[in-house]
This record gives structure tokens, sequence and C-alpha cells, in this order.
């Protein structure tokens, strides 16, 4: 009776084992119809494919569309874990970070604003402060007599990016009075990343929404008429 259990343990054992013993195909598909899927690292196509779980491997799947957060999902054919579907549904979702800005050309440039000739040096300086303070709660560096001032970093987190901004003025001529403007305005790619980890960030093609007109602020208000 012994040897009948075990070898019906054994048997069940090599039943199960063997479920796992080929290849398994899993339909993939995305509610955004031009969304990359990516297997392993490897561009397998848009919106839908089929795949292929090699037995006793794992299978990553991901999902990826620019204005969308990044989805991921790891299959495996192996003992030890469910057998994968046949198949699986991403569901993707709008990137926050995204939403919250917009795409534009004026962001990490410099600009020339050439000041009213209205206005001498310490109008100048202190209409530019009052600007600047409008958008940035604290500034850093603001030297009236070498015309330079640079705001803090303003940091944003969300899902799946961090968002940090600042402004730069700097002198460009001193006749006429000319200033020169940044908006810098730059991304890390994930969330939560200290304001202070420079080799993580990299300059963003877009800017928050809330900076969108600092620069046309500038242009209008200080500008030459």
């Amino acid at each position: 009776m012994r040897n009948i259990k075990l070898f019906i343990v054994i048997s069940l054992a090599f039943v199960s084992l063997a479920g796992y013993a080929r290849s398994k195909k899993i339909d993939i598909s995305v509610s955004e119809n031009d969304a990359i899927i990516y297997a392993n690292g490897e561009n397998m196509g848009q919106g839908r494919v089929t795949l292929v779980i090699l037995s006793y491997r794992d299978l990553t799947v991901e999902v990826r569309k620019q204005g969308y957060l990044t989805m991921r999902k790891v299959f495996h054919n192996k003992p030890g874990f469910p057998k994968p579907p046949r198949t699986y549904y991403f569901e993707m979702e709008k990137d926050d970070s995204f939403e919250a800005s917009l795409k534009t050309d004026r962001a990490n440039l410099d600009f020339t604003i050439v000041v009213n000739p209205k206005l001498n040096e310490t109008e100048a300086w202190k209409l530019a402060t009052q600007i600047v303070t409008d958008y940035f709660d604290a500034i850093e560096v603001s030297d009236k007599e070498t015309s330079y001032m640079r705001t803090s970093w303003s940091v944003q987190s969300f899902k799946q990016n961090t968002i940090r901004t600042r402004f730069i003025i700097k002198l460009g001529d001193s006749d006429p009075l000319t200033y020169k403007i940044k908006l810098v305005s730059e991304e890390s790619g994930h969330p939560e990343t200290s304001v202070k980890a420079d080799e993580k960030y990299k300059e963003w093609d877009r800017v928050l929404r809330r900076y969108k007109n600092i620069i046309t602020d500038f242009s209008s208000r200080m500008g030459e008429k």
C-alpha cells in the first residue's frame, strides 16, 4: 500500500510538471491600438500580438505609449506559479505628468528681452522680481548688481515621473538694458526623485501648465514697446 501511495504521488508530480513541459501562447491586447508591446525588451508590435512563453521560462511584457503610463506584467511558465492565461488585456492610463503640462518650444532656451527704456535699472529689476515671484515661491540667488537671479527648484512628483522647474535671469547687455531669461524644465522618468539628484534628471520638452505664461509675461510687461 505504501508503494502504491508513493507511486501515485510521483505520478501526480510528473503530471504537474508535464503541464509546463511545453511552450504556451498568450494573446496580448492593449486599449490603445498604437501602443508598442515589448516582450523581454524586444519590440513585438503594436496594439495586439501573440506571444510564446517557452517552457520553464518567464516573460516580461511591457506596453508603452507617449502620454500614457508604462504598464508591465510578468508571466511564468514553470512550476510554482499560476499558469499563464490564454489572453491578457492592458487598459492603459493617461500619464498624469502629461495631463499637467504642455509641449513647448520655450523650455530650456535663452530668450532675450530688451527692457522698455521707460524703466530704469532699479525699476526693471523690481518688476522682474515681481514677475518671478508670481510663479515661484523661492528665489535662491538674487544679485541686483550683476542682474542675475535664479529660483530654487520647484519639484512635483507624479505616478511615474518627477518634474523640476526653475527660472534664470541674467544680464544680456547694459545699453540698451537687456535680460536673458530661461525657463528650465527637467524630468527624471521616475516618481519621488530627489530634487538634488542632478544625475537623474534630463531636459524635458514640456512645461507644467502653471509656468506656461511666464515668458510671455516678461515680454509683455518688461519688453520694449
